[in-house]
């Protein structure tokens, strides 16, 4: 088998012809999205987006690719029974986890949300690399391996659907990172290529040449963790992969033909639609008679550039009106100079996952007057810098503000931690600096923590103490016990925080149940005019030579 071009690379060229046309060439025709992260606000122009691609473009099945969950007020609201009513109108065929599906999960109820958004669903939910067995909310939602007649509401690792009579193998993967940036609790992710491997080998037994992963992983992502570019080229037999996770926006669709080694392999075809329902994704890709990709063609259409559809206008309308109530609820609070929140991504020279700022020192004081409020021997909060999320305007305070700076609803939770713990913590915290990491933590008033981004990781922290009654400043003793605040996704051991999630689980915690954004409403309302800024709590000896 000839192909004419190998490997083609993001936003080039894309065709290959390794046959002339045979009359018995089939088209599959694909719309898919991902990553919304609670953007309802977008499903009304992407109704009107998905219908003008159906005029133009023919029937085609519709790819959720995940992370429907998480990053607004419409989620903190409705936690996803918004964005499920959108989802369901417009007639998606499958749907796979992403890592924030899995935010809400709470150590004790584990996902009720999720069950929730899965219950009510007109799709089936997808993930052959999810195991959801241990998780009872999900008891009534467990289906055979593979369905050919999949059941809305109902958890597969893959289905086969039929599209103008040619049945078409679908499974679900999505990525292991979920296990530090999010909170699985039981439910369990397993490798994504052997699954895959394990997927491609059903359909085939089962006489399906044509087949689809719908991945969660990430186009060009961690490769310690995978991506869809690892998948196609370790993976043979997959056609087409429909991705999410890294928000790329791959236009026109990726043709992988060389597999990892560099050998010629039948080709794969990778798509993905960027983020917050900006594009919807097109794609259609021509078999030949053995199941081949012979031919690619693809686009990503711009919903900006269409008008809302009426009826999904009207359907947001509610939606709109609760939030926009929440939004703009002022707190009593002012803050009086502008609290950034950088990243390195965005042309910073600091960022939050790499440096103390203003707006963390504030975020971690917050939950350490909520701390001292039930246990007043807390020493210090900590807050993992992934979740803070947006900056501060300097201005009066809205319940928007706030939960725009911590979206997750993340709780706080009290840790009894040795002090040797806790400085293997922080040794956690600094293993990527002066790189960027969510798990980098914020500390406290009363915190002071020198280190050297030079040193080898495991062995930065050059100083770690604590104000004391009694002392200016105390070093921390590896040999006591401290108690320390920091929200239930750190510690249960989320941003890689093993240690702190192993102090969890040997039952050294209590859960306060203050809400983050909660805490820093209450905070703020106490000091009434804030002002906060950089102080020295946390100092790169690196930065000083």
């Amino acid at each position: 088998m000839r192909f004419n071009r190998c490997g083609i690379a993001l936003g080039t060229a894309f065709l290959v012809t390794a046959s002339p046309a045979f009359a018995d060439n089939y088209t599959l025709t694909l719309f898919h999205t991902n990553d919304l992260h609670g953007r309802t606000d977008q499903y009304p122009q992407l109704v009107t987006t998905l219908k003008e691609a159906r005029a133009s473009y023919g029937e085609g099945l519709l790819l959720e690719a995940g992370d429907i969950f998480s990053g607004t007020l419409y989620f903190n609201e409705f936690q996803g029974q918004d964005a499920l009513e959108f989802m369901n109108v417009m007639g998606y065929d499958a749907f796979v986890p992403g890592n924030h599906e899995f935010d809400l999960g709470d150590p004790e109820t584990g996902h009720q949300a999720l069950a929730a958004f899965f219950a009510g669903a007109e799709f089936p939910i997808l993930g052959a690399n999810l195991d959801f067995s241990a998780a009872p909310e999900f008891a009534d939602m467990l289906g055979e391996s593979i369905s050919a007649d999949p059941q809305a509401g109902m958890l597969y690792d893959g289905i086969i659907v039929k599209h103008q009579g040619e049945k078409i193998g679908i499974f679900g993967l999505s990525t292991q990172d979920s296990e530090t940036i999010s909170s699985p609790g039981q439910i369990t992710i397993s490798d994504y290529r052997q699954a895959a491997e394990a997927m491609v080998a059903s359909f085939e037994e089962q006489g399906v040449n044509k087949i689809i992963a719908l991945t969660h992983l990430g186009y060009d992502s961690d490769p310690s963790v995978g991506n869809d570019l690892l998948l196609a080229q370790h993976v043979a037999g997959i056609d087409i992969i429909i991705g999410g996770h890294s928000h790329t926006r791959v236009s026109p669709p990726t043709l992988m033909t060389e597999n990892h080694a560099g050998e010629p392999q039948a080709p794969t075809v990778i798509g993905q639609a960027g983020e917050y329902g900006q594009h919807l994704g097109v794609m259609q890709v021509t078999f030949d008679a053995d199941g081949v990709v012979q031919e690619v063609s693809g686009e990503l259409l711009a919903t900006d550039e269409r008008d809302a559809e009426p009826a999904a206008l009207e359907k947001l309308a509610p939606y709109t009106a609760a939030i926009e109530e929440l939004r703009d609820t002022q707190v009593g609070a002012t803050v009086m100079s502008a609290l950034p929140n950088p990243r390195h991504g965005s042309g910073d020279s600091r960022s939050v996952r790499a440096d103390e700022t203003a707006l963390g020192n504030l975020v971690t004081d917050a939950q350490l007057s909520a701390a001292r409020k039930v246990a007043p021997e807390t020493v210090m909060a900590i807050q993992n810098s992934g979740g803070i999320r947006e900056a501060m305007s300097a201005g009066d305070v809205s319940v928007g503000d706030l939960i725009a700076v911590q979206p997750f609803g993340n709780r706080l939770t009290l840790l009894d931690v040795t002090g040797a713990e806790l400085l293997e913590t922080f040794e956690i915290a600094l293993a990527n600096a002066p790189d960027e990491n969510g798990g980098f933590l914020q500390v406290s008033t009363g915190v002071e923590l020198v280190y050297d981004s030079r040193e080898p990781v495991g062995e930065r922290v050059v100083s770690l103490k604590i104000a004391r009654e009694d002392t200016a400043m105390q070093a921390i003793d590896p040999e006591h016990t401290y108690t320390v605040a920091t929200n239930n996704f750190t510690a249960t051991g989320g941003d890689s925080h093993a240690v702190l999630g192993a102090a969890y689980e040997d039952g050294r915690n209590t859960i306060v149940g203050n809400t983050d954004w909660e805490m820093l409403r209450d905070y703020m309302v106490s000091l009434g005019e804030v002002t906060y800024q950089v102080e020295g709590r946390i100092v790169d000896l690196a930065e000083r030579d």
